[in-house]
């Protein structure tokens, strides 16, 4: 074979590579179903609901333990939760929200839910298990504010545990209203109830407890 075609060859050759290369990188810039791309977007997000329940269940803890009077802020950075498109994919949902609560999952004791719900339908959480779309993460300050519609100001999903759907309340926030960073403010004043509330514009979650209110 002469020298032109060996060339013609080897062209050929790393032309089919760079085909290939470029199917990957449309498959994983498309975030197919099944994709390794999707499965890596799956646990990223995970982590960031993880994220999110750890560090405030670890706040409302450190402000319990100090007792009354006590005050910190801790701050959480967001990148895929703050995706409409991301939860749509990898979670099958219409309508993203994120939905934060706390209260008691199955008699373990309370703590701070972080949760994706299917806009205003009734949606499954799932808790354990790969497929899982809900953290919880366990909290010093034992009360259960699931049921509580006056600390969230009424604002609620339906959800089902397991057991059938049921009406929670919580905090409903609209992951393109989310900042890159959160900044959670838990205090214990004994002078106002238990509250929650979350500033879009100021990206501000601002928490009081009251064990005795």
């Amino acid at each position: 074979m002469g020298k032109k075609g060996q060339v013609s060859l080897e062209f050929l050759f790393v032309f089919a590579i760079l085909l290939i290369l470029l199917a990957y990188s449309v498959k994983n810039t498309t975030f197919q179903q099944g994709s390794q791309s999707i499965e890596t977007l799956r646990v990223q997000i995970a982590l960031e609901e993880k994220e999110l329940a750890n560090t405030i269940s670890e706040a409302i803890s450190q402000v319990y333990s100090q007792g009354p009077g006590s005050k910190t802020t801790a701050y959480v950075k967001l990148v895929y939760l703050r995706k409409p498109d991301y939860l749509e994919k990898v979670w099958g949902v219409t309508d993203p929200v994120i939905f934060i609560t706390y209260g008691q999952p199955l008699n373990d004791g309370n703590g701070t839910y972080v949760m994706v719900l299917n806009g205003n339908k009734t949606t499954e959480v799932i808790l354990t298990g790969g497929n899982k779309n809900a953290f919880w993460t366990r909290a010093l300050y034992q009360r259960d504010l699931v049921r509580d519609k006056d600390v969230w100001d009424g604002s609620s999903a339906s959800v089902d545990f397991g057991t059938g759907a049921t009406t929670v309340y919580g905090l409903r926030l609209n992951p393109s209203e989310i900042p890159p960073t959160i900044k959670i403010v838990v205090e214990w004043n004994p002078d106002l109830p238990n509250s929650w509330a979350f500033n879009s514009t100021a990206g501000e979650l601002m928490i009081n407890i009251n064990p005795g209110g």
